[in-house]
């Protein structure tokens, strides 16, 4: 698979010219061959929304007519998938609006399955939204499976232990990291590679919103962590890497022929970590 991570800027609150931004994107991809597209976080509406009102009005549904586009580009353009992400609308079974930090995989044939971010941090418009209730799904796409993140849920270490442990061979996370979290940017998506033994594809978004720089330093890793793409922090660009799935799956590594062996999943105790889902974060 041709995967490949567009690190763009992005227009607030402006669907339209965020969605010819992604159009063109997705041709100059598809010139370089590319099969998986990684786009950043927020990436048709924008992140810096200073109320749920604001962002509410910048939201959309899942059957809006901007992903159906995203759809035929997809199918125009040949055997393509992209990762994107957006505000999502929903109204749930009493009619009350519900809005989430989402991202959706979307092909040549329509919406394959979405995710909605679970980790909120006091930042933009994760202020405002409604905690994802999706979990941490994984799905098909050609001959990958795909787990999703978003932001921030890359930073906790248990997410992407589970979407390893659900079988992911890639984990695809468009992202909204900051200036202030450029040390998130270059050090997490290498160790969650190597730790969990599986591709790790970080979008982020560059330029200036509501009083915030993005650091852009999109990239693509490994399984065993190595860099495989890495942006600066200041450029439009794509980034590409032709990755294995069939690597990610043999968590057994031998270092050294019957001597140096581990297997990060394999070598697990996990009937002593039952703690960690109930002890607090601080002792009392």
């Amino acid at each position: 698979m041709r995967l490949c991570c567009v690190q763009t800027k992005v227009f607030f609150s402006d669907h339209e010219a965020n969605l010819d931004l992604v159009l063109s994107w997705l041709v100059e991809a598809s010139q370089h061959k590319a099969e998986f597209v990684v786009f950043p976080e927020c990436m048709l509406s924008g992140y810096g929304f200073e109320n749920r009102q604001e962002a509410l009005g910048a939201a959309i549904q899942l059957s809006s007519g901007h992903l159906l586009r995203l759809s035929e580009a997809c199918r125009r353009l040949g055997y393509l998938f992209i990762v994107i992400g957006f505000l999502e609308h929903v109204k749930d079974i009493n009619g009350h609006d519900k809005l989430f930090n989402s991202s959706v995989i979307i092909g040549p044939q329509g919406i394959i399955g979405n995710y909605r971010k679970i980790h909120l941090p006091h930042l933009g418009v994760d202020r405002f939204v409604d905690r994802g209730d999706l979990g941490f799904p994984v799905y098909k796409v050609g001959d990958a499976f795909v787990g999703l993140g978003i932001c921030y849920d890359c930073s906790f270490p248990e997410p992407m232990r589970l979407l390893g442990l659900y079988g992911a061979d890639l984990i695809a996370i468009p992202t909204n990291w900051p200036v202030s979290a450029a040390g998130t940017a270059n050090l997490v998506p290498p160790v969650r590679a190597m730790e969990n033994h599986l591709f790790f594809a970080a979008s982020n978004r560059i330029g200036f919103e509501r009083g915030f720089n993005y650091c852009g330093l999109s990239s693509i890793h490994g399984p065993d962590g190595i860099e495989l793409a890495k942006a600066k922090s200041d450029e439009e660009c794509l980034l590409f890497a032709d990755i294995d799935v069939e690597q990610a799956r043999c968590k057994r590594i031998e270092r050294t022929f019957g001597c140096h062996i581990i297997d990060r999943f394999a070598d697990r105790r996990p009937e002593l970590y039952g703690p960690i889902s109930s002890l607090p974060p601080t002792r009392s």
